[in-house]
């Protein structure tokens, strides 16, 4: 592909295939530029953008993928953990989200949820195809959320999907009960998570917002300290069930409470395929379950 090209979608989406992989660096300074206050500052489109963004022949660096599987504790092997196609096309998706007719600025976003589908094992010689777009806007007791859809391909072949569910938040009465306390399952292993964690995982995934690298920045944002990414701490509990999981599965995961920078946190494997991650005072930071 030599430049982008648009054509039409059954679904009323455009097709907008990009000849490179974006930068994720120059999207987050889009978007840093865009969170500050100044002409259209804040105008966002009242929908989902009517694009499908898609890139072709997209390689595994070994050495990145060696370096991912040491920050979320895999093994090193050539098959690709079930989280790292999501590492490969977060610059597409962060290209979507930092358009101007994404509802919500990528900036003060939360990552609620995510579901990540294996279809089959995917090694490091194959080269993969992505797709990405929006879509289901809807109504939260805090605001509106929607999904971000990346689909991974392998000659024709969808071999993996992730959908990722972000929160935008608004002023509204009520605001429903954020809690979620059950009663905590007992911990099968507990895991320091050290500061540099953020950092490192910033550096291997490309997702490098402030909250999660920097003091001043997660403090902008109503937190003490940095906190943990969500998809790491996914990954995280995926490199604990390594042994477990079949060639193909579906992985789903509700984020609760943030992992703030340093802590102790608590993993919990379930009988009913289920798994989870609590704080030293049995406060909920995510609920998964393998199917």
């Amino acid at each position: 592909m030599r430049a982008a090209a648009l054509r039409p979608e059954p679904a009323g989406r455009d097709r907008v295939e990009l000849p490179r992989m974006p930068a994720a660096g120059a999207l987050y300074r889009r978007a840093l530029l865009g969170a500050l206050p100044g002409p259209g500052g804040g105008r966002r489109g009242p929908g989902v953008p009517g694009v499908e963004l898609a890139v072709g022949g997209v390689s595994v660096d070994r050495a990145h993928l060696a370096a991912y599987d040491r920050v979320c504790g895999f093994r090193l092997t050539d098959r690709l953990p079930g989280t790292f196609p999501h590492v490969m096309g977060f610059p597409l998706t962060l290209r979507l989200m930092t358009a101007p007719d994404f509802p919500f600025p990528l900036i003060g976003l939360v990552h609620v949820g995510n579901r990540i589908t294996v279809h089959r094992p995917i090694t490091a010689d194959e080269t993969l195809d992505f797709t990405t777009y929006a879509e289901n806007l809807r109504p939260h007791d805090r605001g509106r959320q929607v999904d971000v859809v990346l689909v991974g391909s392998v000659a024709g072949e969808k071999v993996w999907e992730g959908v990722s569910t972000y929160l935008g938040r608004e002023r509204k009465p009520g605001g429903g009960d954020r809690s979620g306390r059950n009663e905590p399952p007992a911990g099968t292993s507990r895991w320091r998570v050290e500061p540099r964690v953020g950092t490192e995982y910033a550096r291997v995934s490309g997702d490098h917002n402030p909250i999660h690298t920097s003091r001043l920045g997660a403090r902008l944002f109503g937190f003490h300290r940095p906190i943990a990414h969500g998809m790491w701490s996914k990954a995280r509990c995926l490199a604990a069930l390594e042994n477990r999981l079949p060639d193909a599965y579906t992985v789903e995961v509700a984020f609760k409470l943030p992992v703030p920078l340093p802590s102790t946190v608590s993993f919990a494997l379930l009988p009913d395929g289920g798994f989870a991650l609590h704080d030293s005072r049995g406060r909920p930071h995510l609920a998964g379950l393998v199917r």
